[in-house]
């Protein structure tokens, strides 16, 4: 990690935005400086009568999932490697502090949008914010900077696939205005999963032994979403993220294919079929990944999402 720290600042740096350069959440919402500011609150709440039930869970669950970031911070600023004391914070920390300052902007935005859409009860899924960053998560990676840095590659990811879906949704329900929000996000989201594939790939060059183990354990773990202890009020811990899950998969927002097709993804971006010089464990590894797709989709055949719809104390 101290290696690559020295080979990869300028790379990193690729994959950020001048900060006063970039949009802010405020780009896009009503001037309440503005004496025009209720005609725009209320032509932002008609552009949201027509969204789908379904559609408004999932958008407040993304939400949630991108307001508790400070859970995420202090993960990766506790892996290894990953160094901010001393005078000079190392180029691991700069990237986490940078990252989080971008990310920051995600959950910021789409809360005060629902806010101002009249269709959330606000306190409910504060609520659920509050339990999600108390509550933390387990994602399968310790303080091990290889298994991190699939995490975030895939995890990003599918937050893309994510925000883009919702992004269409709400143009084809007449909402340009919140296609846009969601679409700006998946941005973000595609530059910081291209960052973090970055930094495996530079691994796979200098360590591939450890980091083809790292990636077989992270696949028979399973790559769990950041809010996978989703709860609300009286409800037992992480339930609410399978209703949430649910709804998203009827949706089509994020599906067990998405998961299986952004593993394939990594698969050949990484090259993983090619990389040599793999000890007998490794290889085993790489056999492992390299029949994982179709194995998962034989399972996604026979899965069926539920249909009964789900009553969330979010929505009003």
């Amino acid at each position: 990690m101290n290696y690559l720290a020295q080979k990869i600042e300028g790379v990193m740096f690729d994959y950020l935005r001048p900060v006063e350069d970039h949009w802010q959440p405020a780009d896009f919402l009503p001037d309440f400086s503005d004496e025009n500011y209720l005609k725009e609150v209320k032509l932002l709440q008609e552009s949201c009568n027509d969204l789908p039930y379904d559609y408004i869970a999932v958008l407040i669950g993304d939400t949630i999932t991108e307001e508790a970031l400070p859970t995420y911070e202090s993960w990766l600023m506790d892996v290894i490697g990953i160094d901010q004391q001393g005078e000079e914070p190392n180029a691991w920390a700069k990237w986490v502090r940078a990252w989080t300052a971008e990310e920051n902007r995600h959950g910021d935005l789409l809360n005060k949008y629902l806010y101002l859409s009249g269709r959330v009860n606000m306190r409910a899924m504060e609520v659920s914010t509050q339990y999600l960053i108390q509550d933390g998560f387990d994602i399968g990676t310790g303080q091990d900077p290889y298994r991190n840095f699939i995490y975030t590659s895939f995890q990003e990811l599918a937050t893309n696939v994510s925000h883009r879906r919702t992004a269409t949704i709400a143009k084809k329900y007449g909402n340009p205005h919140l296609s846009k929000i969601c679409g700006v996000i998946a941005s973000d989201e595609m530059r910081h999963a291209k960052a973090y594939k970055t930094f495996v790939a530079k691994i796979l060059e200098v360590d591939p032994n450890e980091m083809m183990l790292a990636l077989e354990d992270m696949m028979r773990k399973k790559i769990v979403m950041p809010a996978h202890f989703l709860r609300e009020t009286g409800v037992k811990i992480g339930e609410t993220f399978t209703h949430f899950s649910d709804a998203a998969q009827r949706l089509g927002v994020y599906t067990t294919i998405d998961y299986i097709e952004i593993l394939e993804g990594l698969l050949k971006e990484w090259e993983i079929e090619k990389v040599s010089g793999l000890n007998d464990a490794a290889e085993k590894g790489r056999d492992y990944l390299m029949a994982l797709p179709a194995r998962l989709r034989r399972i996604a055949d026979r899965t069926r999402v539920p249909e009964m719809q789900y009553q969330f104390s979010w929505i009003k």
